[in-house]
């Protein structure tokens, strides 16, 4: 046989070598292009995920939607069992929601989950302190014996350290110019269900405007409101007032045509709530976390359980306290109870945000979205009182303002007349929803009752120490 010639070797060497840089040449543009793409997905320093925004304003008023790219991988893995959640929140009552707008069907119940919010969860690490936005830095632990005061009140210098809320004067100043204002536009997204609208107001102003699925969701919300006042606690609270969706009328005549688009029936109540920029998520105290995620009975948080607290915890706490016994007193169940009621499909979901409650710049709470208060938690009693009850029974160390306002409306008996007269007095289209039953009336005065008793309980327990 005739060997090749060193011409047909070096032919043959030359072949292979382009076959071979053209496959190399391939594998590298594939490469390049399998990088450009992760890069457009996932920015330098994601880590391989999207990192949630740190920043945003109020806007969902608490229910919250979450756009699909907006949710961690975490907050995915119950989503069957949030949905079944949700439905709850959307129960018919008695009533109608009126005629809808012209040339309008009624929409479909939105579909959310208990705990989703319009924010992202937190990364691991933020947001365990108040007002953090970044892991804070080690803070050496408070002394116990200077946060409480007589056992079970909380001391009236720790108390001095709590962030402001909503000033009162600003806060009455917003709610008469937002009664007055025009709605300038209405945009979907950052309220909360598919049904809300963000609205410009003719001042330039932001407010969220909430569209309930049953009358009684408003109600609540404006109750709620209103009982915070009551309370001493309605800093915590943005400024919220009711309006009359009228498509024709002065106050949304330059927004018909979205009014069409958002399925809301004519002369429906809406809420205007204050919108609030630059809020971040709020995760729940180790106290609560830490019992609940270990399937132990909550424990009372008790002036002997504060060894080791930061200063910037204990001033965290008095916001929580005032908190859990507003939510009991309402019957809220769309807040931490949500997270409980979560626990059996997510074991984690004390260490995510919590739904309804958000921090503000100055490391003041916010507590937004009380839909789910007073009239459609009072419906809902038998259901989620297994939960609201244990959480007011773990708190045994109070504001001293709250408990006297709680003591006075139990001596008095008249906690429903109080709420009426605010009611009334503050919210000029009180009257379009109408006030509690005379049974809701009862409940109440019974949970107010309920309340004043457990602090005597705590006092006692304090006493006998």
């Amino acid at each position: 046989m005739k060997r090749p010639g060193r011409a047909g070797l070096g032919s043959l060497a030359a072949l292979w070598l382009l076959v071979l840089g053209s496959l190399l040449g391939l594998w590298t543009g594939l490469q390049r292009e399998q990088e450009a793409e992760q890069e457009r997905r996932f920015p330098a320093g994601t880590a391989g995920r999207r990192q949630p925004q740190e920043q945003r304003g109020w806007g969902r008023g608490g229910t919250g939607d979450s756009a699909p790219d907006s949710r961690s991988a975490g907050q995915g893995e119950s989503r069957g069992a949030q949905k079944t959640f949700r439905a709850l929140l959307t129960l018919p009552a008695a009533g109608d929601r009126g005629e809808p707008l012209e040339g309008q069907k009624q929409p479909a119940e939105p579909r959310e989950g208990p705990g989703q919010s319009s924010q992202p969860e937190p990364r691991p690490g933020q947001n365990l302190e108040p007002g953090s936005r970044e892991p804070p830095a080690r803070e050496a632990p408070a002394d116990p014996a200077s946060a409480v005061q007589g056992g079970i009140f909380w001391s009236q210098a720790l108390e001095q350290q709590v962030p402001p809320g909503f000033d009162p004067e600003q806060a009455a100043s917003w709610l008469e110019t937002a009664r007055a204002a025009r709605v300038a536009s209405l945009e979907r997204g950052g309220c909360g269900r598919s049904s809300n609208r963000l609205a410009r107001l003719s001042d330039g102003s932001r407010a969220c405007v909430r569209y309930g699925i049953n009358p009684e969701q408003i109600q609540g919300e404006a109750l709620s409101y209103q009982l915070a006042e009551l309370l001493g606690i309605r800093q915590r609270l943005p400024p919220m007032a009711l309006a009359l969706v009228e498509a024709r009328g002065r106050q949304w005549g330059q927004v018909r045509d979205e009014l069409r688009g958002s399925h809301w029936a004519e002369g429906a109540v809406v809420s205007l709530t204050q919108w609030v920029d630059n809020l971040t998520d709020v995760v729940a105290p180790a106290p609560w976390r830490s019992e609940a995620g270990s399937g132990r009975r909550l424990q009372p948080l008790a002036a002997g359980e504060l060894g080791g607290l930061t200063q910037s915890q204990l001033v965290e706490l008095v916001q929580w306290t005032d908190l859990i016994l507003f939510d009991y007193l309402t019957a809220n169940f769309d807040r931490l109870v949500s997270n409980l009621f979560s626990l059996q499909w997510d074991p984690r979901v004390m260490h995510r945000a919590t739904s309804n409650l958000h921090r503000a710049p100055n490391g003041g709470l916010v507590f937004i979205d009380n839909e789910a208060g007073l009239v459609h938690g009072y419906r809902l009693l038998s259901m989620w009182d297994k939960y609201n009850e244990p959480l007011l029974r773990s708190v045994c160390i109070f504001r001293e303002a709250t408990a006297q306002r709680v003591r006075e409306l139990h001596r008095l008996q008249n906690a429903a007349s109080e709420l009426l007269r605010l009611y009334r007095t503050h919210e000029p289209l009180s009257g379009r929803l109408g006030f509690l039953s005379e049974q809701q009336a009862q409940l109440l005065q019974g949970r107010i009752d309920f309340v004043h008793k457990h602090i005597l309980h705590c006092k006692a327990m304090a006493t006998s120490l």
